[in-house]
């Protein structure tokens, strides 16, 4: 896992789990994250199995999720598939919620926006809007366009 030390005080700030299928692609998203957010994020990966295999762990989650919990909330955003079930399996209303949003782009503005000591409906928001982001100029583009 990985996180680092966040918010001041109070309630603290929201949390952010990145649950995937490979401990390598969590961890990996989880830096970058970081990087960007600064050290006011509190972002933990809970990425494979407890024997490093590929897949999703219920008891690595629960983890991670203790670990960035600090009375503000916590924002899971899973890759795909059956890491989207584990993070359901551990939803709790207005506490624990799962942000259906691109992995990396949804990571990165809810920890960017958690860092700043949004409330976790605000940093919800802000991952959400993630999937609106185009890397194209003007929207996107296909391969026969000039």
């Amino acid at each position: 896992m990985t996180t680092t030390p966040g918010g001041a005080g109070g309630s603290g700030v929201v949390g952010v789990v990145l649950v995937s299928h490979s401990a390598a692609l969590a961890g990996e998203a989880a830096r970058l994250a970081l990087g960007i957010a600064g050290a006011g994020a509190r972002v933990a990966a809970a990425g494979g199995t407890e024997d490093g295999a590929l897949g999703t762990s219920v008891d690595l989650v629960e983890r991670a999720i203790a670990e960035v919990d600090q009375g503000a909330g916590v924002i899971l955003i899973p890759d795909l598939g059956s890491s989207v079930l584990t993070a359901r399996l551990l939803e709790e209303p207005g506490q624990v919620v799962l942000a259906d949003v691109p992995f990396v782009e949804g990571a990165v503005a809810a920890a960017v926006t958690a860092a700043t000591g949004a409330p976790l409906e605000r940093v919800l928001a802000s991952a959400e809007e993630a999937r609106g982001y185009r890397k194209g100029v003007g929207g996107s583009r296909h391969v026969s366009d000039p």
